[in-house]
C-alpha cells in the first residue's frame, strides 16, 4: 500500500495542503482534477522529486525518507515532460538510465519497442509525442517496477494503442502486488480500468473513493425539472434542458426516488464536471 498522511508542500504560489489517501496493492487509481489542481505535483511527490514540507509518505510500510533509494528502484514512470536526454537515441537513453535500476533488462526494453512499434535507434528529440510516451512506457516496464506513475500518457496514443495500454495496465496489477497511479483527462479510460478515483481541487483532496463507493455516494438523476425538486438540498449541480433536467446528487442510503426519474451511477467525467460546476459541494 502507498500511504500519504497529512502531506503539505509549498511550490511558489501554489500549495498542496493536507494530502491524505491510500492506494492498496493490486489496484489502479485515477488521479483527476482540473488543470493546475495539483495532480502532477502529487506524482512528483510520490517520485521523490519534491521534498515534503510536512507529512509522511510510505510504500508498503517503508518510510520514503528512510528507504528512498530502495523505493525509487521499484518505481516506473511516464511523465508529460520527458526527463530523458533528447539528443540521445531511445536505446542510448534506456541503457544510460537503466544503470540506475537493479532489474533493468535491455532485451525486455527492445521487445517492448518492437511491440509498441517504435524505433529504438531513433533520436528522442525527433520522435513524436506519442512515440516519446511509448518509449517512456517501454523503459518503465523494462526494469520490472512494483509501482507505475503515469502522467497524461493516453491523450498521445492512438485508439488502437490505447487498448493495448489498458490491457498492459490491467495485466500489471492482476497479481495483487503492483500498483498504478494514472493521471488522465480521458476519463473513459478510468471508467474502464480504475479501481479508485482521487479528485484533486486547488491542491486539496476533495475525495478518494473506490469506484463502488463513488457510485453509491453520488447518483445522476434525469427527468422533468419539478420531479427533481424534492431532492434539491442534496443536488450538487443541475443542468436544465429543453426536455427536462439532469443533476448530480449526494445519495443518502434508503432514499426512494420518483418512478418518473431516471436514476443511475455517474461516470467519472460526470462526477468531475458536476462537482466543479457546483463548487465541489460534497
Amino acid at each position: 500500500m502507498i500511504e500519504l498522511k497529512n502531506i503539505s508542500k509549498s511550490l511558489d504560489r501554489f500549495q498542496l495542503k493536507d494530502i491524505n489517501f491510500n492506494i492498496p496493492k493490486g489496484y489502479i487509481m485515477g488521479l483527476v482534477g482540473e488543470n493546475g489542481s495539483g495532480k502532477t505535483s502529487i506524482l512528483h511527490m510520490l517520485m521523490g522529486l519534491y521534498a515534503l514540507d510536512e507529512g509522511q509518505l510510505a510504500f508498503d510500510g517503508r518510510d520514503f525518507k528512510e528507504y528512498e533509494e530502495e523505493i525509487k528502484d521499484e518505481i516506473g514512470f511516464v511523465f508529460a515532460e520527458s526527463l530523458f536526454v533528447k539528443q540521445l537515441s531511445l536505446m542510448e537513453n534506456a541503457d544510460v538510465y537503466g544503470e540506475y535500476y537493479s532489474n533493468y533488462d535491455r532485451n525486455t526494453f527492445i521487445d517492448y519497442c518492437i511491440r509498441f512499434d517504435i524505433d529504438a535507434d531513433a533520436i528522442l528529440k525527433k520522435c513524436s509525442r506519442g512515440e516519446t510516451m511509448k518509449f517512456q512506457f517501454a523503459f518503465a516496464l523494462a526494469h520490472s517496477p512494483k509501482y507505475l506513475f503515469l502522467d497524461e500518457p493516453t491523450s498521445s496514443f492512438d485508439p488502437e494503442f490505447r487498448d493495448e495500454f489498458i490491457h498492459i495496465l490491467t495485466d500489471f496489477v492482476k497479481d495483487g502486488e503492483h500498483t498504478v497511479v494514472l493521471v488522465t483527462h480521458l476519463t473513459d479510460v478510468l471508467d474502464r480500468i480504475a479501481d479508485y478515483i482521487t479528485f484533486v481541487k486547488d491542491g486539496k483532496i476533495e475525495f478518494s473513493l473506490d469506484i463502488e463507493n463513488l457510485q453509491k455516494t453520488y447518483l445522476m438523476l434525469e427527468g422533468e425539472d419539478y420531479k427533481l425538486n424534492p431532492y434539491k438540498d442534496r443536488i450538487i449541480y443541475k443542468e436544465k434542458g429543453n426536455f427536462g433536467s439532469k443533476a448530480l446528487i449526494k445519495h443518502i442510503k434508503y432514499t426512494k426516488y420518483d418512478n418518473g426519474i431516471d436514476v443511475r451511477g455517474p461516470s467519472v467525467e460526470e462526477v468531475m464536471y458536476y462537482l466543479v460546476k457546483g463548487g465541489n459541494k460534497k
